[in-house]
Formats: C-alpha cells, structure tokens, sequence
C-alpha cells in the first residue's frame, strides 16, 4: 500500500520570502507500518470498536501471563533443609513447597499440582538418584508422594489449607507506620478464602460509603470459616490390641482441634476489632455524627423566643397534667382504700350474722350441741368465698330454723361438690 502526497498549493504566502529557488519536487512511496497501523488494519476489517478490540487484546495478554508462569511449573529449588526433611514428619513439611508451588498455594489448580508432580518426580525419582551417584534418596520423594496425595484429595486439600500459614498475609506491626487500606487490604483478601459465605465483602477504599463500610464490618464480625484441624491430629496408631489407647489419642484429637478452632476464632476477632479501630472511616464517621450532633444542637439553641415559650408552656402543661393525675392516682387509692375497708367489714358483718343466726334459732333446739354445730359453721365460714358469704348471710337473716338449716345443708352440698371441704370433717350438717 502506498500513499502520494497532496501537491504544492500554486499561491504564495505573502509574507513569505524565499531565499533560494525551490528545489525540484520527488516522488516518493511511503507506507504504514507498525503496531498502531496493525491494529487499526485489525479493527477496520474485524468491525471491532475500540472497547472490543482491547478487551480481546487484554484476554490474550491474560493468556500469554499465565502460560508463561505455567511455564516454570515444579522448577522451583527446594532448600536444603527440606530435602533433608524425615520423611515420617512429613506433615510438618511445607507441601506446596515440597511439589514447587510455593508461588500459587492454595490457587494451584489440579492441573498444575499433576504437572509440577511430575517434574518432582523425574528429578528426585530414587533411581535416578541412584544412577547418579547418591545414596539413599527415597526420603524426599516420600515425602512428594505424600504431598501429591493431599493436594489431590479435596478433604485433604482444605485440611491442609487450614493450617498453611505459609499462604497467610500477616497484619501491620503494633505501632508502626503504614497506609492503612495498603496494608489492611491484602490481609482481609487472604482471610476471605476461608469464608463459607461467597462472595466475601472486602476492605475497600478511603471514600466507600458509611453503610457499605457497616456491612463491611458486620460480615467479618460474624464471619463463618470452614478452617478445619484435623491435619494437626496425632496419627491413630493401627495396632486394635490397645482399643484404650486408640480411643484415648481419638479425644485427645477432638479435644485440640476444638482448642486451635477457639484460638483462630479469637485471632480473627482481635484482627477484625483491631482494624475497625485503627480504620480513618470510622473516625470520619464519628466526627460526622458529632458534629452533626453539634449543629442539632446549635439549631435548638438559637430557637425563636416562641419555641421557647411554646416550650415553656408545653412543660407547664405537662407539669399541670401530672399533677392532676397524681391527685386522681391519689383520690383513686383512697377511694380504693375505702372501698376495701367496706368490703373487709361487710365480710366481718356477713360471718357475725352467720355465726349468730344457729344462736338466734337457738341450735335448731338442740343446745347441747352448740359447740359441735358453731364448729361446723367456722368451717363452712372459712372455706366461702365473698360471694358466698353474701348469699348465705342474706338467706339465715331473720330465718326460722328450718331456713337456717337448709342454708347451712345446701352450702355443705355446695361446697362439698367445688371439693372445697371434706364432709369428714363435720359432724352436724352432715
């Protein structure tokens, strides 16, 4: 492709002085080139708009990345000391390190783990080892196996994760200098793989709103982990002839993991406290509510003399009110007082005129017994009830003997039915 460029327009600046003659005009080709060009090239006969073609652009950059990180997969150099490692401590081994993923952790996928093994096992094979010239080598490559085993089980996996604090971002020293949502950030981010609850609320920025920072903070004060603990269990020997000692070392694994359970519950509380009163928004926001506290208060203050004295007059009012029903409370209470007292001596004039209506009858003639029948008749008394006492002592007034009597039977039956006397206990009006 080539382009001709526009000939020299025929007028004259006048301004413009030439100092020497024009020198003759040549024709040269000159074509587009580069990556710029390229890309326009791409866009026009794709149809992309911009938004498009750099969304493709950036996902095969994204592509690019991670097949070049893939690249080196397992090729990472162990130390000394973990080559060296007993292999019958092997969980105490830093396994991701053991496969060469010490870079990736817990976002290694099942594909890289299966690769970077399999560099692991080329290079510390014990036969290679062998052939090479070294010695007894089988250590480490138990311990590869080991490893492998783990991170391909996904049980064993999450165990394992639970208790890699090698993957953790620990938080700012105590008393240090720092960038709060710097260095806060990143430690809230590793924290959130261990959340039940997807997708995790993270830290944020300085300008997040107050209610999505409220959010924030109530998310991670109940956060729910699924950090389990069994990796940190003492192996349960195999030996059956001590089913004892079997069952001893079982509590005792239930009994620690229950403790590191509690210990990391707490770390996270203390974290989580911690940030919330070292975090700048909270303190703007208290700031704020002061002093919006500052200026509701200002605006009562500086009221009109007509607030003041409708307030003045409110209280007043009020003051009036409760006055007026204390006094009511007072003349309620007395009158309550009173009503009481009538009723206790209406209760006391009721028993006198049931107590004196077998003497006004003179005991149904049968004085000898008036001991036993008064006896009779206090038990009835006791056991009336108000209402009662006013219906029997209206029936025995100025009754004959007979009336008398008949009230008494029928309180017996009536009160023998309620099952609020036993008749065993008279031994008149039976």
């Amino acid at each position: 492709m080539s382009i001709v460029l526009p000939s020299l327009s025929g007028e004259k600046s006048e301004t413009f002085t030439a100092v020497s003659k024009f020198s003759a005009p040549v024709r040269r080709p000159v074509e587009p080139l580069g990556r710029y060009f390229l890309a326009h090239a791409s866009r026009t006969l794709r149809g992309h708009t911009w938004s498009e073609f750099e969304k493709l652009e950036a996902e095969k950059n994204v592509k690019q990345i991670e097949e070049n990180e893939d690249d080196d997969l397992g090729d990472e150099q162990q130390s000394e000391e973990l080559l060296a490692h007993d292999p019958r401590e092997w969980k105490s081994a830093d396994l991701y390190a053991v496969l060469g993923l010490s870079h990736l952790r817990w976002k290694a996928t099942e594909d890289q783990i299966r690769r970077a093994h399999r560099k692991q096992v080329l290079q510390h094979h014990p036969d290679k080892k062998s052939a090479s010239g070294g010695l007894d080598q089988d250590g480490f490559f138990k311990i590869i196996q080991k490893a492998f085993d783990v991170m391909l089980d996904t049980t064993k996996r999450q165990q394992y994760d639970s208790v890699d604090t090698n993957a953790d971002v620990k938080p700012p020293a105590l008393k240090s200098s720092y960038d709060f949502f710097e260095a806060w950030g990143p430690v809230f981010a590793s924290e959130a793989r261990f959340s039940k609850k997807q997708p995790v609320p993270l830290l944020g920025s300085s300008d997040a709103p107050k209610d999505e920072v409220d959010n924030f903070y109530s998310f991670w004060g109940k956060f729910d982990s699924w950090k389990t603990f069994e990796f940190k269990d003492e192996d349960v020997p195999d030996d059956t002839a001590n089913r004892d000692h079997k069952r001893y070392i079982e509590r005792k694994n239930i009994s620690n993991r229950k403790k590191l359970k509690q210990e990391d519950n707490k770390r996270l509380i203390d974290l989580v406290e911690r940030a919330f009163s070292e975090d700048p928004r909270i303190k703007q926001f208290k700031e704020a509510a002061k002093k919006e506290k500052e200026r509701k208060k200002w605006e009562r203050d500086s009221g009109s003399r007509e607030a003041a004295e409708a307030a003045a007059a409110k209280k007043a009012a009020e003051e009036e009110a409760a006055k007026k029903a204390a006094e009511e409370a007072a003349n309620a209470k007395a009158n309550s007082k009173k009503a009481k007292e009538a009723a206790k001596a209406a209760k006391k004039k009721n028993k006198r005129s049931i107590r004196g209506s077998v003497k006004d009858v003179d005991y149904f003639g049968d004085a000898a017994k008036a001991d036993v029948i008064e006896a009779d008749v206090d038990a009835l008394i006791e056991r009336f009830d108000d209402v009662q006492l006013s219906t029997y002592a209206a029936k025995v007034k100025d009754a004959n003997a007979d009336a008398v009597k008949t009230a008494f039977t029928e309180a017996v039956a009536e009160l023998s039915g309620a099952g609020k006397i036993d008749t065993a206990i008279l031994k008149y009006f039976v």
